[in-house]
């Protein structure tokens, strides 16, 4: 079904091929996080015109605000709160069509109305998760989750 869905969403899959090859050049070589998540947030953020697109880290049992691309942001965010907190406490990406219903939501900008988190691996631990926010209700689906995560596998070193 997720080859299906792949197919059927062909712009979208060819963005995230260019995409793909262009930040595995980009941070290959690269071996300060920091960078390597300011670069692929920007890519993405540029690529797509997400709303808010950006890294927390993993620092102790909270979440800490890393490179980002779109407006201010939640500082911390505790482990199993909110959309964020979740991704990591459930070791799985989370896809929320509408963030109004998810709950516990933390509402860092009431513009945002759908939301993408994936959990980065290092070592067989999180550390750290990709948090993307749309404007628009219902913008993520399967082809966003398949290539973010294959993005973020890159951290995987």
């Amino acid at each position: 079904m997720a080859e299906e869905l792949i197919v059927a969403q062909g712009g979208k899959t060819e963005k995230y091929e260019v995409l793909y090859r262009q930040i595995v050049a980009l941070v290959e070589g690269e071996s300060d996080d920091i960078a390597c998540m300011a670069n692929m947030a920007a890519m993405i953020h540029s690529t797509f015109h997400f709303w808010w697109t950006g890294f927390y880290r993993v620092v102790g049992e909270e979440l800490v605000l890393s490179p980002f691309q779109g407006d201010l942001a939640c500082s911390r965010i505790k482990y199993g709160r909110g959309v964020c907190g979740t991704a990591w406490k459930m070791q799985a990406t989370q896809v929320v069509e509408d963030v109004e219903q998810f709950p516990g939501h933390i509402a860092c900008s009431s513009l945002s109305r759908s939301e993408i988190v994936v959990p980065v691996w290092r070592g067989g631990e999180i550390m750290a998760v990709l948090d993307i926010d749309s404007e628009h209700l219902a913008t993520f689906d399967e082809v966003d989750k398949l290539w973010l995560e294959r993005i973020v596998k890159l951290f995987d070193r």
